[in-house]
């Protein structure tokens, strides 16, 4: 089943994913979780979501790749999507699978900084990224794929600061002179002309 997931689900898919870890007696893990479930989380954008993303892993308090992803934190997501009846790739690193993922090409500077963070019990912590690192991600994938992502981003209510240094952070992850003028033309629709006037 692929259903979607509220803050009340997703609040209860989190516990269950410590419990697993914990029954399992898993090494301790800490993820960063970007896109729908850091906002619904965060109380950043009251909506529902299919999956939590991973963009990051932390150990011994640096960021690494999360791809791939431990064994022990794949097997304890697969029971819990058993247990709640969730999809089997509730729990993903999507956004960082490959070699041009979030991660692989650069985070925004100061990620980790302005991460907050939520335990879990003794072998989860999740640090879910900020506001401003969501306007980045949002604005790149809004670019990319529209549709939700441009709700998202209008949610989030960026300043036109925010939206210039987004742009120059999306423009290190995809150089070419098309995406610029997808951007661009983008930012026009959204009525941050004077932005895309200036990248």
């Amino acid at each position: 089943m692929n259903k979607p997931l509220n803050k009340s689900a997703l609040d209860q898919a989190m516990r269950s994913l410590a419990i697993r870890l914990q029954d399992n007696h898993a090494a301790a893990v800490e993820i960063v979780i970007c896109g729908g479930s850091a906002l619904i989380l965060t109380g950043m954008v009251p909506r529902t979501t299919k999956d939590v993303d991973i963009v990051a892993l932390i150990c011994s308090g640096e960021l690494t790749s999360p791809a791939p992803l431990p064994d022990e934190l794949i097997l304890a997501a697969a029971e819990v999507a058993e247990d709640l009846a969730l999809a089997p790739e509730w729990l993903n690193n999507g956004p960082s699978r490959a070699d041009g993922g979030l991660f692989q090409m650069g985070l925004p500077d100061g990620f980790a900084g302005r991460l907050t963070s939520v335990d879990y019990g003794d072998r989860l912590t999740a640090h879910f990224i900020d506001r401003l690192d969501q306007i980045f991600f949002k604005l790149y994938a809004a670019a990319d794929r529209g549709g939700y992502h441009i709700e998202d981003l209008l949610s989030l209510a960026p300043s036109p600061n925010e939206m210039e240094s987004a742009c120059r952070w999306c423009t290190t992850h995809d150089v070419s002179d098309g995406f610029k003028m997808i951007l661009k033309h983008l930012l026009k629709e959204l009525d941050y002309e004077n932005v895309a006037n200036r990248i």
